[in-house]
């Protein structure tokens, strides 16, 4: 009797073979999270308040600051926190294009003439700000992707203190700690949303690269990488590089919603959160990192809420402040105590995996 050409043996169907049956289910990993996004994000630009359309907006701002982090992290395994430096050079260097005329002169005489005297159009200082913060990414890499563990980790978090060092002191060209106003806010929902489905289409097209599964392997196994001759150096600074650009394209998202810039938004705080998000969530999946923004951005927007005070029956009831932190470190401690891999456990969301649940049979 014969069997179907993708039977094994005893008749058995493999369950990748749901996977590869279309390109509609090989790109279902990307597609379940763009499509909810740009729905949510449209739905919201079209009906919602205007609180909830900035609450929607940072949350998309921060999905694709997340993924950025994602493409490093979540393949080698190695934990940076210097990331968010990359943020800062691309949000100022969009500032620098796009302040207005005749504020620089005054409070930043140390740019160069062609910037001091005019400002770019939008979709180029965008596009100039992330091959900044890409080709910084790649000199920082060329250095750094010899080390690995901590060493690399402790690395990436002294790139962080140099830079914000640096612009904290460089007053004729960043105004050191003040703020940098008048930057145009055009960033709504929807542009935020294409922004993070383009950073989502970014770390999928890269972890399905031969780059992408080589980094990988050395995630999994780095003594068996090196003896299966994988090159670990440029596999990370492939991906180091890559996640530089996704974080300098959030550094512009962020400058131009907020319309400011200033030192202290790209520094500890936003590093400490951002990776909070990322390994709650789930650092070996692109879910992962999509699912830990949601959830941490939630609970800090609702107790934020209660803290600044609800109306129950007629009466105003309110939190005390600091509650927000003790919830997010309470919830962040129950989630890595019974889910050690993150709410996602390292599982996207695809059709392969649905089905593989559906017919009883666990991802391999």
């Amino acid at each position: 009797m014969s069997t179907p050409e993708n039977a094994g043996f005893n008749g058995y169907r493999a369950p990748d073979t749901y996977i590869t049956a279309s390109p509609l289910a090989a790109w279902s990993p990307v597609l379940w999270i763009a499509l909810p996004v740009l729905i949510v994000a449209f739905a919201v630009a079209q009906f919602g308040s205007p609180e909830l359309q900035s609450i929607i907006t940072l949350t998309l701002i921060r999905i694709v600051t997340v993924v950025g982090l994602y493409i490093f992290i979540g393949n080698s395994g190695i934990i940076s926190f210097g990331h968010v430096a990359f943020m800062a050079i691309a949000a100022y260097a969009t500032a620098w294009q796009t302040c207005c005329e005749m504020l620089k002169p005054m409070v930043m005489p140390g740019l160069p003439a062609f910037l001091l005297e005019r400002s770019l159009p939008i979709w180029l200082s965008g596009a100039t700000s992330i091959a900044l913060a890409c080709c910084v990414a790649l000199l920082v890499g060329l250095v750094l992707m010899r080390l690995s563990g901590l060493a690399a980790s402790i690395s990436t978090l002294a790139v962080l203190f140099i830079f914000n060092t640096v612009y904290s002191n460089w007053d004729s060209v960043t105004m050191g700690t003040a703020s940098i106003v008048g930057l145009p806010a055009f960033v709504t929902a929807p542009i935020a949303a294409l922004g993070a489905v383009l950073a989502l289409l970014v770390a999928f097209l890269h972890q399905k690269s031969r780059w992408g599964l080589l980094l990988r392997a050395s995630r999994e196994d780095e003594v068996a990488a090196r003896a299966a001759g994988i090159s670990l150096y440029w596999s990370r600074l492939i991906a180091f590089t890559i996640s530089g650009a996704v974080m300098g394209m959030a550094g512009v998202l962020q400058a131009h919603f907020v319309g400011t810039v200033s030192t202290d938004s790209f520094f500890l705080d936003l590093t400490f959160i951002t990776l909070a998000m990322l390994i709650v969530g789930g650092m070996r999946s692109l879910a992962g990192a999509v699912v830990g923004v949601v959830v941490v951005q939630g609970i800090t927007e609702v107790f934020r809420h209660f803290e600044s005070g609800v109306t129950v029956a007629g009466m105003q009831l309110s939190l005390p402040s600091g509650v927000q932190e003790l919830v997010l470190a309470s919830a962040m401690l129950l989630i890595l105590i019974y889910r050690r891999d993150g709410l996602m456990g390292g599982r996207e969301l695809s059709i392969g995996n649905l089905l593989r649940r559906k017919s009883g049979t666990t991802q391999p």
